[in-house]
């Protein structure tokens, strides 16, 4: 069962205390190992505060996933300036990638715990955020096969999670370097030309609106 997140409507100093507070914990020491009175007592207010502001610690987690994909969204109209939906696309990559190089907690949260089955293993929470993101990959994959750019005999919903898979399971091996025995030292560029290797094995033709094969 998977859940679509609706937080609660958290405005207000205390509120913003709250989020920045289990933010720093739950990247520091994980989601379960956090308690919600150890985030009420950093964040300098009262449990019942946390309650009434995010319903539950599920719901604070939903809420910095929000506030997160949200931020990275205000950005998002830029790309209506560039013509190619190829072009498009690899451009929402790089901004993705940047605002989570800018964001290490915020980072670590979205692999480690944005796909993690809670409520005793009957729900996956998403956020309307992710969902959006979503919603414009497979836009974008929809233009490119309507302009003869995408190869017609793969499931345009399967090559948006390859690639959505592809580039969580990048971030994630790169961010885990140094805390394990594991080794995955290539750069934040190196995923965007991995990108764009992959992208261009679903073409339907030798080049991408004008981006020719990569080397």
């Amino acid at each position: 069962m998977v859940s679509i997140s609706n937080p609660l409507t958290h405005k207000g100093p205390a509120a913003e205390r709250i989020l920045k507070a289990a933010k720093l914990l739950f990247a520091g020491s994980g989601f379960e190992n956090t308690s919600t009175i150890s985030i009420a007592r950093m964040a300098q207010t009262s449990e019942s505060q946390l309650i009434k502001h995010f319903g539950s610690k599920e719901g604070l987690l939903e809420a910095i996933f929000e506030d997160g994909w949200n931020h990275i969204a205000e950005a998002f109209g830029a790309l209506e300036y560039i013509p190619a939906p190829s072009a498009k696309l690899q451009a929402l990559v790089g901004l993705i990638l940047s605002k989570l190089e800018e964001d290490e907690q915020l980072k670590q949260l979205f692999l480690l715990e944005g796909r993690r089955i809670r409520k005793e293993g009957r729900m996956v929470l998403m956020t309307k955020g992710f969902l959006g993101l979503v919603h414009t990959a497979d836009r974008l994959l929809k233009e490119m096969r309507d302009l003869g750019q995408l190869r017609s005999d793969l499931h345009i919903e399967g090559i948006r999670s390859a690639l959505i898979g592809m580039m969580e399971g990048l971030l994630r091996d790169r961010m885990l370097t140094g805390r394990i025995p594991y080794s995955a030292s290539y750069t934040a560029e190196d995923i965007r030309k991995l990108f764009l290797h992959v992208l261009h094995s679903f073409s339907s033709s030798p080049e991408l609106s004008g981006h020719a094969k990569p080397a």
